[in-house]
């Protein structure tokens, strides 16, 4: 069964370009613009993973990672952070991410970011 990836990124370009890598690589993915409940749309999925815009109009995709991890249901879901503006871990924090990739993105380090984050999960499970 091949695993499951809820992207949210208000970039629609970005979003079928990530949409398109991630099924090549034979995963099944669920691509959002927005969310208004961030613990609803990962219940309803149910993914293995989730990648988070950071800037989302209206809302902070660190927020929304925040929720994630402070929810019982959906706190052991690997998180994914994606911004166009890296050095803002420096300044926020990860909101407890378990990565974080800088747009413009590299293929092969989208890739290498969501094996290595779903594989950490497995071992931990």
């Amino acid at each position: 069964m091949s695993k499951r990836i809820l992207i949210v990124e208000d970039d629609y370009d970005i979003l079928c370009l990530l949409t398109d890598l991630l099924n090549e690589e034979g995963y099944e993915v669920v691509g959002l613009n927005f969310t208004p409940s961030i613990i609803e749309s990962a219940l309803t999925h149910k993914p293995d993973l989730v990648m988070l815009d950071f800037l989302i109009p209206g809302i902070n995709g660190g927020e929304l990672c925040y929720e994630l991890k402070g929810n019982i249901l959906t706190s052991c879901l690997p998180v994914i952070l994606l911004s166009g503006y890296p050095h803002f871990l420096e300044c926020f924090g990860s909101y407890g991410s378990d990565g974080f990739i800088a747009k413009p993105f590299n293929v092969d380090a989208v890739i290498h970011m969501v094996e290595g984050c779903l594989s950490n999960n497995a071992e931990m499970a």
